[in-house]
């Protein structure tokens, strides 16, 4: 679990990271070295679940032998998967990170949500939605590794 508090609003006890995964965790399918790295120092703090849509056919390959849950989304409407999701999973304790329009649904219920502006870009009605952004994938991690950059981020 990680624990964030933020003063002047409830603290925030996370069990859960959603990572959407191809512009968030990936680049053009293939996740970097130093994502890995920092994945394999959450995964005794929270659940990693992956939700993706796949556009490049990788996620099996990329996560395969790793401690994540990921799940490949096929439906029309992913965005609504997604937030059925973390809705059953506990919004309430969960952050999400993404980049993309389909992340808006999530990012509209979790207890917090971070926006990647790497380098396949983001959505603009998704950052309008997000409670934090950050330039890229290893910035988000890192907050969620040393928690008070999103207390710095979030105070009032």
């Amino acid at each position: 679990m990680i624990q964030i508090s933020i003063p002047g609003q409830r603290d925030l006890m996370i069990e859960n990271v959603v990572f959407d995964f191809n512009g968030t965790l990936a680049t053009d399918g293939i996740l970097d070295q130093a994502v890995k790295d920092r994945l394999l120092q959450l995964k005794g703090s929270v659940n990693v679940f992956i939700l993706t849509s796949d556009t490049y056919g990788t996620v099996a390959d990329e996560f395969n032998g790793f401690c994540a849950q990921v799940k490949v989304l096929k439906g029309d409407n992913v965005s609504a998967e997604k937030r059925k999701f973390v809705y059953r999973y506990g919004a309430e304790n969960t952050i999400c990170i993404g980049n993309g329009n389909n992340d808006i649904g999530m990012f509209q219920i979790c207890a917090l949500s971070i926006l990647i502006i790497g380098d396949e870009g983001c959505s603009v009605k998704a950052l309008m939605v997000a409670d934090i952004a950050v330039k890229s994938i290893v910035d988000a991690l890192d907050m969620l590794i040393n928690p008070q950059r999103i207390m710095a981020t979030l105070r009032g």
